[in-house]
C-alpha cells in the first residue's frame, strides 16, 4: 500500500513544558483558531519568498493541494507522499472533512490537528482506519467526545495522543483507549470532567513514560485521599519518565506513591501543597533529573533528604520559605545545571554552600537578600563566566548598589 516512512520513532516522548517552554494556550476560543488560520502558510510559498527551488515533491504537494477537490482517494500513494500532502494540508488550513475521506486507509503515522478547526468525532473514524500504523495524534483543543475515542481501539500500535484541552472527555472516555498499552505519552491539561475514579483506566498502560495531568481539578483525589485504589494506576506505572500534577490537591502523601516509579525523571509538582517532608518519598527516585517544587509550602524542616537527590540537574524552589540553612543541603548536588531560588529568603552567606557546584550553569536570585558578596562566592565557578544569566544577576545587582549609594550621597549633599 506505502513505503515505509523513514522516520524513526524511538526518541523518547518530548517533556512539554519543560524543554520547549509551555504552550500558551489555555482556553478554547474562535479567535486563536482564526489567528492559526491567519498566520500559518504553506511552506512552498515562503519558500518562494527567498527564491529557494522546491523540490518535485513539493511542487507536487502543492498541486495537489490546490486541486484537492479533484481527488478521492490516496489509498494507491506511497505512505510518505500520502502523509506529506496530509501534513500541507493541515498547515495550509486546507483540510476539510469532505477531504479527510481522502485518506482513508492509507496508513498515516503521524495525524497532528492540535488546534485545527472543527475536529470532532465525525472525524475519527477516518482517523482510526489509519489501523496499525498510527503511532502519533494530537487531538487538542478539538471537539473529541467520550464515544469519539472508542474509534482509537483499531490503532493497536499508538504511542503518542494528545488529549489537552478537550473538555468533552470524561472518565468513560479513559475506559475507551485503556487498551492502547503502547501509549508512551497521554496528555489531558485542563480537563475538569476526568477523575481519580476515572484514572484507574491507565493502570493498563505499562509502557507509558509520559502522564500529563496539569491542572485537571478532579483528578485531585486520585493523589490525596487515603486510598490506596486511586493512587493504585500512578503507582503501577513503573516504566513512567515524566509526571506533571502542577496546580494539584497532591500532598506528602500522595508523594508516598511514587516511590516505586524508579524510571522517573521529569516531575512536577509546582502549586501543590507539599512540604519539604516530601524530600523523604522523592530522595529514593534515583533517576529524578528535573524537579519543580514552585509556590510550594516548603520551609527548612525536613529538607535534610534534599541531599540524596544527587542525579538532580534541573531544581525550581522558587517562591518558597526557604532560608540559607536549606541551601546547606544542595552541598552534595554536583550534578546541579540550574537552580531557581525566585524570591526565597537567601542571603549572602547562604550562597556559600553552593561553591561546589561545578556544573552550575543557570542560578535564578531574583528577589532575594542576595547582594555582590554572596555573589563573590560563585567566582570559582568554571562556568561563571560563560554563564549570561549568573553574568547578568551579577552586573544588575552592582549597578544597583552603585546606584543606591549615588543617591544616598546626593541626599547626604542635600542634607
Amino acid at each position: 500500500m506505502g513505503a515505509v516512512c523513514s522516520r524513526k520513532r524511538d526518541q523518547p516522548a518530548e517533556v512539554d513544558g519543560f524543554h520547549g517552554g509551555v504552550s500558551g494556550r489555555y482556553c478554547k476560543s474562535g479567535s486563536s483558531k482564526w489567528l492559526a488560520a491567519t498566520f500559518t502558510r504553506p511552506v512552498l510559498e515562503i519558500q518562494r519568498e527567498k527564491r529557494k527551488c522546491p523540490s518535485l515533491l513539493e511542487l507536487c504537494t502543492y498541486k495537489i493541494r490546490e486541486d484537492i477537490d479533484n481527488y478521492g482517494s490516496f489509498f494507491m500513494l506511497p505512505r510518505d507522499l500520502s502523509q506529506q500532502i496530509f501534513n500541507e494540508l493541515v498547515n495550509s488550513q486546507r483540510l476539510t472533512d469532505v477531504s479527510l475521506e481522502a485518506f482513508r486507509d492509507c496508513a498515516l503515522q503521524d495525524l497532528h490537528l492540535g488546534d485545527y478547526p472543527s475536529v470532532n468525532d465525525n472525524w475519527m473514524d477516518v482517523i482510526s482506519s489509519q489501523g496499525s500504523s498510527l503511532l502519533s495524534v494530537d487531538l487538542s483543543g478539538s471537539d473529541i467526545t467520550d464515544p469519539g475515542l472508542i474509534y482509537l481501539k483499531n490503532c493497536m500500535n499508538l504511542q503518542d495522543l494528545n488529549l489537552n484541552y478537550c473538555d468533552q472527555i470524561s472518565d468513560r472516555g479513559l475506559k475507551n483507549i485503556s487498551g492502547l498499552s503502547k501509549l508512551k505519552s497521554l496528555t489531558f491539561r485542563r480537563n475538569s470532567a476526568i477523575t481519580a475514579e476515572g484514572m484507574i483506566a491507565l493502570s493498563g498502560l505499562v509502557n507509558l513514560l509520559k502522564l500529563d495531568l496539569e491542572k485537571c481539578p478532579g483528578i485531585h483525589g486520585g493523589l490525596i485521599h487515603i486510598k490506596d485504589a486511586d493512587m493504585k494506576p500512578l503507582s503501577g506505572l513503573t516504566n513512567l519518565k515524566s509526571l506533571q500534577v502542577s496546580c494539584s490537591k497532591v500532598t506528602d502523601f500522595g508523594i508516598t506513591y511514587l516511590k516505586g516509579l524508579q524510571r522517573l525523571s521529569v516531575l512536577n509538582l509546582e502549586g501543590c501543597p507539599v512540604t519539604a517532608a516530601c524530600f523523604d518519598s522523592l530522595s529514593v527516585l534515583a533517576s529524578l533529573s528535573y524537579l519543580n517544587l514552585s509556590r510550594c509550602n516548603l520551609s527548612d524542616d525536613g529538607c535534610e533528604k534534599l541531599s540524596d537527590l544527587v542525579n538532580l540537574k534541573v531544581l525550581n524552589l522558587g517562591l518558597n520559605d526557604i532560608t540559607d540553612a536549606c541551601l546547606i543541603h544542595m552541598k552534595g548536588l554536583t550534578n546541579l545545571e540550574s537552580l531557581n531560588l525566585d524570591s526565597c529568603r537567601i542571603g549572602d552567606d547562604g550562597l556559600a554552600h553552593l561553591t561546589g557546584l561545578q556544573n552550575l550553569k543557570c542560578l535564578e536570585l531574583s528577589d532575594t537578600d542576595v547582594g555582590s558578596n554572596g555573589l563573590h562566592h560563585l567566582s570559582g565557578l568554571p562556568r561563571t563566566d560563560a554563564n549570561p544569566r549568573v553574568r547578568w544577576a551579577t552586573l544588575t545587582l552592582l549597578a544597583l548598589l552603585r546606584t543606591i549609594q549615588s543617591i544616598l550621597a546626593i541626599e547626604v549633599l542635600e542634607e
